[in-house]
């Protein structure tokens, strides 16, 4: 009780931990040798007496556990289906005007690309007609009108994939930060390379369009349905 000065008769201010703590014998170096650990055979050799017992017998040297699961453990059933990429409808080439029936650019027209190895299908507005940008879409929810592009001399870039529409990890703000207002949301921009692959894409695709009579002003217009408009009579 020396370190802890007693509150009550028996009773110190200080716990036996904090005590520990002042006497700092946890500092001082272990001059005692580690001793070395004997690896153990997992099976030893017994004899055993009798004509038709064989003289030796090899037991284990740890016992197994007695216990096992009442039930049975339900194992994860293993796949058999082969990973393939997904079949394209027969309508949907490279060069085909889609409109889109999801999404933020919902009802507006679209020139389809190429297919992606996701599956997805990469397509332009371009931006600078109809304002959307180059984006991956499913095939699902677009219809294929009979309108093309001839996009057949148009390269587009290796850059221009999966990856390239992956978002980038946005850095935690502490909380005391936000409380004082350090925090705040910075405005979101484009950075520069995917701006001028882009217009790398929308230039030539562009001059494709240009040279169709009136195709211009029909991926500028959006599409949508009326009370009157029947859907099964419609072709695109």
């Amino acid at each position: 009780m020396a370190r802890s000065k007693p509150i009550s008769p028996h009773v110190g201010r200080l716990s036996r931990s904090q005590v520990a703590a002042k006497r700092g014998l946890h500092k001082g170096k272990k001059t005692a040798a580690v001793a070395a650990k004997t690896e153990t055979p997992e099976f030893t050799e017994k004899t055993v007496g009798g004509k038709g017992n064989g003289q030796k017998r090899s037991v284990p040297t740890r016992k197994a556990s007695k216990y096992y699961p009442a039930e049975d453990v339900k194992q994860a059933r293993v796949s058999r289906k082969a990973t393939s990429k997904t079949a394209l409808r027969p309508s949907i080439t490279p060069g085909t005007v889609l409109i889109l029936l999801s999404g933020r650019f919902s009802g507006k027209r679209v020139v389809c690309l190429k297919q992606l190895d996701s599956g997805l299908l990469l397509v332009t507005g371009p931006f600078k007609l109809n304002g959307v940008p180059l984006r991956r879409v499913n095939q699902a929810y677009v219809i294929a009108t009979s309108t093309k592009v001839d996009i057949s001399s148009i390269s587009i870039p290796s850059s221009v994939n999966d990856s390239y529409f992956a978002k980038a990890k946005a850095a935690k703000n502490s909380k005391e930060g936000e409380f004082f207002g350090e925090g705040e949301k910075s405005s979101k921009t484009l950075p520069e390379d995917k701006k001028s692959e882009q217009k790398t894409v929308d230039g030539p695709v562009l001059e494709a369009i240009k040279k169709v009579d009136n195709l211009g002003r029909y991926l500028k217009s959006s599409w949508g349905l009326s009370k009157s408009d029947r859907f099964h009579e419609l072709k695109f």
